[in-house]
């Protein structure tokens, strides 16, 4: 059987590419994740209360902190797509608390993984300047994703 070798196309021809594939998307996606990060945020504050160990406590604030970070990567984006800052949001209540810790962890496992299914959309239509930056995101929930599984595995 034959394979045809894989041919690198001239840098030339990416030129007339729009990486903007779709702009008012991006901006859409990224001002919901200011929101949905400072949820979680908080989610992750009444969830460190619940963890029966201070492993499990350190943990869950190490993903809480990223959580913050990650906020304000997202306002600083928006502001630098739009030019202007996001809006103040408003929402600020943390989401209800499942009855038990483990359904908590389970919550914020799958919290996790359609964050990770968000952010894939915005870094296949943002600027490529910025993707670095929805990269090392992207990379954080999959972290915490993992470290969710292993406190519901530790839990179970």
């Amino acid at each position: 059987m034959y394979f045809q070798p894989y041919v690198i196309p001239h840098p030339a021809a990416f030129r007339s590419v729009s990486y903007y594939r779709n702009s008012d998307l991006v901006i859409k996606l990224v001002g919901e994740s200011i929101q949905g990060e400072r949820n979680d945020e908080l989610f992750y504050d009444a969830l460190i209360k619940m963890a029966p160990t201070q492993q499990e406590k350190d943990v869950i604030a190490g993903i809480r902190n990223d959580e913050r970070k990650h906020r304000n990567m997202f306002r600083t984006l928006y502001t630098r797509l739009t030019g202007m800052a996001p809006a103040g949001g408003g929402n600020e209540q943390a989401e209800a608390l499942p009855a038990t810790y483990l359904e908590g962890i389970e919550k914020a496992l799958m919290g996790e993984l359609k964050a990770f299914e968000k952010y894939r959309a915005i870094y296949l239509n943002i600027d490529p300047a910025y993707r670095d930056w929805i990269f090392e995101i992207m990379t954080d929930e999959i972290k915490h994703a993992s470290y969710y599984n292993w406190l519901y595995a530790k839990n179970k």
